[in-house]
C-alpha cells in the first residue's frame, strides 16, 4: 500500500485509503494470537504546507489466549492513525520536524507502519475477564470452572527450615 507523497503535496488533494488487509502475520509473530479477522484501514492521505499527512482509524477483531487460563478470549481493536511524511531533501532538521517521517523516493509504503501500530495495540497481557483466576499451580486445573481442592499452602523450599520455629 504505497502512497507518492510527491504527488499528494503538489495537487494539494485529499484521497481516502480504505483497504481490508490480510492479518495472519500475526499468529506468526505473536504466539498468543489464536485468530485474527482482516485488519480494516480506513485512512485519508492529505497534502498542507509541504507535509503529507496520512490519518484515519485500523481496526481488527483479534482472538487471543487468555494470559491465565489460556481459554480464547476475542477483542476488538481499534487504533487511530496519524503518520506525517516530508521529502527527505526538503527537510532542515528543525525542532517541529522531529516527528516528521522523511520520504527518500518521493514515496512510501504505509504497510510497516500499519503493523507497527496494530502490534504495538494489542494487549500485552489479554484476559477473558478481569477477574480471571487461571489455572491451579498444582494440578492445571481452570479455577474459573472448578474448584480443585489443592492445597494453595506453598512454602519456598529455602524457607522450609523457618515453618518449625513457631510450632
Amino acid at each position: 500500500m504505497e502512497i507518492q507523497v510527491k504527488d499528494l503535496l503538489s495537487k494539494g488533494m485529499k484521497v481516502p485509503i480504505r483497504r481490508s488487509l490480510d492479518a495472519d502475520w500475526l499468529r506468526q509473530v505473536r504466539k498468543d494470537v489464536i485468530g485474527t479477522s482482516p485488519l480494516e484501514v480506513d485512512l485519508t492521505a492529505s497534502g498542507e504546507d509541504g507535509v503529507a499527512h496520512v490519518e484515519g482509524e485500523l481496526s481488527i477483531e483479534v482472538e487471543l489466549a487468555c494470559s491465565r487460563c489460556l481459554e480464547p478470549t476475542k477483542e476488538r481493536i481499534a487504533v487511530p492513525f496519524h503518520e506525517r511524511f516530508k521529502p527527505a531533501a526538503a527537510m532542515d532538521g528543525g525542532s517541529e520536524e522531529e516527528e516528521i517521517i522523511p520520504v527518500e523516493d518521493g514515496k512510501i509504503d504505509l504497510e510497516p507502519l500499519i503493523e507497527e501500530t496494530i502490534m504495538l495495540s494489542l494487549p500485552f497481557v489479554p484476559l477473558c475477564v478481569d477477574d480471571c483466576k487461571g489455572l491451579c499451580q498444582t494440578c492445571g486445573a481452570n479455577l474459573n470452572e472448578q474448584n480443585c481442592g489443592c492445597s494453595k499452602d506453598r512454602i519456598d523450599p529455602r524457607m522450609a527450615a523457618l515453618k518449625d520455629l513457631f510450632k
